[in-house]
Protein backbone atom coordinates (compact mmCIF):
# COMPACT_ATOMS: atom_id res chain seq x y z
CA UNK A 1 0.00 0.00 0.00
CA UNK A 2 2.60 2.37 0.97
CA UNK A 3 6.08 2.46 3.25
CA UNK A 4 5.53 1.57 6.59
CA UNK A 5 5.73 4.93 9.03
CA UNK A 6 5.68 7.38 6.13
CA UNK A 7 1.65 8.74 6.39
CA UNK A 8 2.52 11.46 3.75
CA UNK A 9 2.97 9.26 1.03
CA UNK A 10 -0.47 8.96 -0.24
CA UNK A 11 -2.66 7.96 -3.17
CA UNK A 12 -2.45 10.71 -5.98
CA UNK A 13 -5.18 10.76 -9.32
CA UNK A 14 -1.34 11.31 -10.79
CA UNK A 15 0.55 8.57 -9.72
CA UNK A 16 -0.01 4.35 -10.13
CA UNK A 17 1.95 2.67 -7.90
CA UNK A 18 2.99 -0.85 -8.04
CA UNK A 19 4.64 -3.10 -6.01
CA UNK A 20 6.05 -6.46 -7.11
CA UNK A 21 7.03 -10.04 -5.28
CA UNK A 22 7.71 -12.85 -6.81
CA UNK A 23 10.90 -15.12 -6.67
CA UNK A 24 12.63 -13.33 -8.70
CA UNK A 25 12.62 -9.68 -7.54
CA UNK A 26 11.17 -7.61 -5.34
CA UNK A 27 10.56 -4.13 -6.18
CA UNK A 28 8.39 -0.98 -6.26
CA UNK A 29 7.56 1.34 -8.97
CA UNK A 30 5.24 3.80 -9.78
CA UNK A 31 4.04 5.51 -13.16
CA UNK A 32 2.88 9.14 -13.97
CA UNK A 33 -1.00 9.43 -15.25
CA UNK A 34 -0.38 12.68 -15.92
CA UNK A 35 2.85 13.29 -17.90
CA UNK A 36 2.92 17.02 -17.69
CA UNK A 37 3.70 16.26 -14.01
CA UNK A 38 7.07 14.51 -13.14
CA UNK A 39 8.54 13.05 -10.08
CA UNK A 40 11.34 10.98 -8.66
CA UNK A 41 11.97 9.26 -5.73
CA UNK A 42 15.26 8.69 -3.85
CA UNK A 43 17.07 7.39 -0.94
CA UNK A 44 19.30 9.62 0.67
CA UNK A 45 22.88 8.36 1.88
CA UNK A 46 21.55 8.62 5.44
CA UNK A 47 18.56 6.50 4.35
CA UNK A 48 15.72 8.63 3.70
CA UNK A 49 12.99 8.51 0.90
CA UNK A 50 12.57 11.49 -0.83
CA UNK A 51 10.03 12.31 -3.42
CA UNK A 52 10.33 15.14 -5.60
CA UNK A 53 8.06 16.22 -8.11
CA UNK A 54 7.92 18.88 -10.44
CA UNK A 55 3.89 20.36 -11.10
CA UNK A 56 3.72 23.30 -14.53
CA UNK A 57 2.09 25.49 -12.04
CA UNK A 58 4.18 25.08 -9.16
CA UNK A 59 7.86 25.29 -8.78
CA UNK A 60 8.57 22.30 -6.55
CA UNK A 61 6.72 19.97 -4.48
CA UNK A 62 8.70 17.49 -2.75
CA UNK A 63 8.57 15.63 0.81
CA UNK A 64 11.32 13.81 3.04
CA UNK A 65 10.50 11.10 4.98
CA UNK A 66 10.41 12.67 8.40
CA UNK A 67 10.91 9.34 10.48
CA UNK A 68 8.31 9.74 12.80
CA UNK A 69 9.76 7.22 15.05
CA UNK A 70 13.53 6.51 14.62
CA UNK A 71 12.79 2.68 14.15
CA UNK A 72 11.57 4.00 10.97
CA UNK A 73 15.17 4.72 9.64
CA UNK A 74 16.49 2.38 7.23
CA UNK A 75 19.14 -0.46 8.82
CA UNK A 76 19.84 2.23 11.97
CA UNK A 77 20.49 -0.95 14.09
CA UNK A 78 22.54 -2.82 11.11
CA UNK A 79 23.36 -6.35 10.09
CA UNK A 80 21.17 -8.88 12.84
CA UNK A 81 20.17 -6.26 14.88
CA UNK A 82 16.50 -4.83 15.80
CA UNK A 83 15.38 -1.72 16.67
CA UNK A 84 12.90 -1.25 19.93
CA UNK A 85 11.18 1.87 20.73
CA UNK A 86 10.77 0.54 24.00
CA UNK A 87 13.80 -0.94 25.03
CA UNK A 88 17.00 1.74 25.92
CA UNK A 89 19.08 1.65 23.73
CA UNK A 90 16.05 1.15 21.22
CA UNK A 91 19.01 -0.80 19.16
CA UNK A 92 19.26 -4.69 20.38
CA UNK A 93 20.60 -8.02 18.41
CA UNK A 94 19.02 -11.04 17.75
CA UNK A 95 18.99 -13.92 19.85
CA UNK A 96 22.86 -15.40 19.76
CA UNK A 97 24.41 -12.44 18.51
CA UNK A 98 26.36 -8.97 20.43
CA UNK A 99 27.04 -5.99 19.25
CA UNK A 100 29.79 -5.67 16.73
CA UNK A 101 31.27 -2.29 18.51
CA UNK A 102 30.41 -2.62 22.13
CA UNK A 103 31.34 1.00 22.88
CA UNK A 104 29.77 2.23 19.96
CA UNK A 105 26.49 0.59 21.10
CA UNK A 106 27.09 2.25 24.39
CA UNK A 107 26.97 5.73 22.70
CA UNK A 108 23.08 4.77 20.84
CA UNK A 109 24.55 4.02 17.83
CA UNK A 110 23.54 1.02 16.61
CA UNK A 111 24.51 1.29 12.73
CA UNK A 112 27.35 -1.19 13.14
CA UNK A 113 24.95 -3.80 13.75
CA UNK A 114 25.65 -7.30 15.53
CA UNK A 115 28.35 -10.73 15.45
CA UNK A 116 27.43 -13.74 15.86
CA UNK A 117 28.56 -14.77 19.97
CA UNK A 118 30.13 -18.61 18.36
CA UNK A 119 31.38 -19.03 15.26
CA UNK A 120 28.53 -20.94 13.12
CA UNK A 121 29.10 -24.65 13.47
CA UNK A 122 27.29 -27.53 10.63
CA UNK A 123 26.87 -29.99 13.16
CA UNK A 124 23.18 -30.07 12.61
CA UNK A 125 22.75 -28.46 16.45
CA UNK A 126 21.14 -25.31 15.29
CA UNK A 127 18.24 -23.11 16.48
CA UNK A 128 15.77 -20.95 13.76
CA UNK A 129 14.01 -18.46 15.64
CA UNK A 130 10.82 -17.06 13.71
CA UNK A 131 11.50 -12.85 14.36
CA UNK A 132 7.72 -11.44 14.72
CA UNK A 133 6.60 -7.76 14.21
CA UNK A 134 9.72 -7.21 12.42
CA UNK A 135 10.24 -5.07 9.42
CA UNK A 136 11.89 -7.33 6.30
CA UNK A 137 15.53 -6.31 5.69
CA UNK A 138 17.22 -5.27 3.24
CA UNK A 139 17.44 -8.28 0.07
CA UNK A 140 19.56 -6.99 -2.24
CA UNK A 141 22.09 -9.79 -1.85
CA UNK A 142 19.94 -12.15 -1.26
CA UNK A 143 20.01 -15.43 -3.40
CA UNK A 144 16.26 -16.86 -3.26
CA UNK A 145 13.60 -14.68 -1.70
CA UNK A 146 10.42 -16.49 -1.48
CA UNK A 147 8.48 -15.76 0.99
CA UNK A 148 5.81 -18.43 -0.02
CA UNK A 149 7.37 -20.99 2.32
CA UNK A 150 6.91 -21.87 5.77
CA UNK A 151 9.66 -22.18 8.75
CA UNK A 152 9.42 -25.79 8.25
CA UNK A 153 10.76 -25.86 4.45
CA UNK A 154 12.88 -23.03 5.73
CA UNK A 155 14.46 -25.00 8.05
CA UNK A 156 14.54 -28.16 5.34
CA UNK A 157 16.49 -25.60 2.72
CA UNK A 158 19.22 -24.33 5.28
Amino acid sequence: IRFSGMPEMLEFDYMVYNFTENREEIAYTFLMTNHSIYSRLTMTPFGYLQQSTWFPTEEEASWVSPNKELCDTYRICGPYGYCDMITAPICNCIKGFKPRYPEVWAMKDGASGCVRQTPLSCNGKYEIIQLKNMKLPDTTLAIIVDRRIGLEECRKRC
